[in-house]
């Protein structure tokens, strides 16, 4: 726990209420970036707490959903705080109600003023605070405004960005078992039509309410009303640089020209992700 602590630089109250966990979702997302170049290099996530501690709070790597939702869950459930393990159905770029399978990992925490969700999993969108599970009800985060549609039962997550309210996921409201996380990140690791296997991904969230994304050669840092600027790395240097600075991952020379050979054959250039526009 102490490690932790000091990874993501928190040093403020542990008690289990609504304003620490608020303080502790932003202080680690800022501090342990969203990545998935471990699948790059043939290495599917494993989720066991010892491992997701050495590779995240001692190797000083960033990790996906599972990998930072297991970890934060550990430490929440060790600070006293009641979670419900939960799956999301992405729909980041697609309709509403698109038939998405449940790929995503989050929590829903029972505090006295409610169930909240907690997820810092969610690389670009990932909300920094805690969440009401309340539909309609829009919610200011310290990036952007967000709000819940229940569509069906599931509660859509949405933020408002440049052209509007956005979907990010549907939430499931049952319970899951560790077992099904073991099952949906093997797919999602080893399946080679996901985006992780040939594309360099990366994000986290900036300064001044930006947040700062990494697809292959793109570099887009976006403010909370969605205006993004761009920029495309243009040497193999550039990756190292943006990877270890703007992303501040503990990640070898060797490994990152290997992500980067894996970029190039494998990869999808530029073309636009729905999951990481």
């Amino acid at each position: 726990m102490d490690a932790w602590l000091d990874r993501i630089g928190y040093r403020g109250p542990t008690s289990p209420t609504l304003e620490t966990l608020n303080r502790l979702i932003f202080a680690h997302a800022h501090a342990v970036s969203y990545e998935t170049l471990d699948i790059m290099l043939g290495r599917p996530p494993k989720l066991d707490i010892a491992t997701l501690q050495a590779k995240m709070i001692d190797g000083g790597r960033g990790g996906y959903c599972f990998e930072q939702n297991m970890l934060f869950r550990a430490a929440l459930r060790a600070l006293g705080y009641r979670i419900t393990s939960l799956q999301g159905r992405v729909v980041r770029g697609l309709a509403i109600d698109a038939p998405r399978p449940a790929i995503h990992m989050l929590q829903q925490v029972e505090l006295p003023e409610g169930s909240y969700l907690a997820d810092v999993g969610f690389g670009n969108l990932a909300p920094t605070c805690a969440l009401s599970l309340k539909p309609l009800a829009e919610q200011e985060t310290p990036h952007e405004t967000m709000r819940f549609i229940d569509v069906e039962g599931e509660l859509t997550l949405q933020a408002l960005l440049r052209h509007g309210w956005e979907h990010i996921y549907r939430v499931i409201p049952y319970p899951r078992y560790d077992a099904e996380y073991d099952i949906t990140n093997w797919y999602t690791a080893t399946h080679p039509q996901t985006p992780y296997q040939g594309n360099i991904i990366a994000a986290r969230p900036g300064p001044n309410r930006t947040r700062v994304t990494m697809y292959n050669a793109r570099v887009t840092v976006r403010d909370a009303e969605g205006r993004a600027e761009k920029r495309w790395l243009s040497n193999d240097q550039e990756y190292h640089d943006v990877l270890r600075g703007e992303f501040g991952l503990n990640i070898s020379d060797q490994e990152i020209d290997q992500c980067v050979t894996v970029m190039k054959a494998k990869g999808t250039g530029d073309a636009p992700h729905p999951f990481f526009g």
